[in-house]
């Protein structure tokens, strides 16, 4: 059985900071390309950032540029998520994601998902 389980959402004050996880099982997540992606109140999902199976592949969204850092322990079949310098504008519920091969880490067509966790930033 497939499953991506995030955890370590929570809230924070503006200019915190939060790592979030996402234990992955039932599939080879070593040869899965991950991703990060974000859904705030009445608004659509959107892509935060992406990371190859392996190698330097990896994309962030522009808002997220700079104070957020997506890494992956193979060993442990988890994907994290740093994410610094937060804002109001980054509270969402955040959402891992898996699939074979992304030709576009921003698209939305994974195989896999997790249930989510919720941020919430403070002002």
């Amino acid at each position: 059985q497939v499953q991506l389980v995030e955890s370590g959402g929570g809230l924070v004050q503006a200019g915190g900071s939060l790592r979030l996880s996402c234990a992955a099982s039932g599939f080879t997540f070593s040869t899965y390309d991950i991703a990060w992606f974000r859904q705030a109140p009445g608004k659509e999902r959107e892509f935060v950032a992406g990371l190859g199976w392996s190698g330097p592949r990896r994309a962030y969204a522009n808002s997220v540029l700079g104070r957020f850092t997506i890494s992956r322990d193979n060993a442990k079949n988890t994907m994290y998520l740093q994410m610094n310098s937060l804002k109001p504008e980054d509270t969402a519920v955040y959402y891992c994601a898996g699939t074979v091969r992304a030709s576009d880490f921003a698209s939305d067509a994974y195989d896999y998902w997790g249930q989510g966790t919720q941020v919430t930033v403070s002002s």
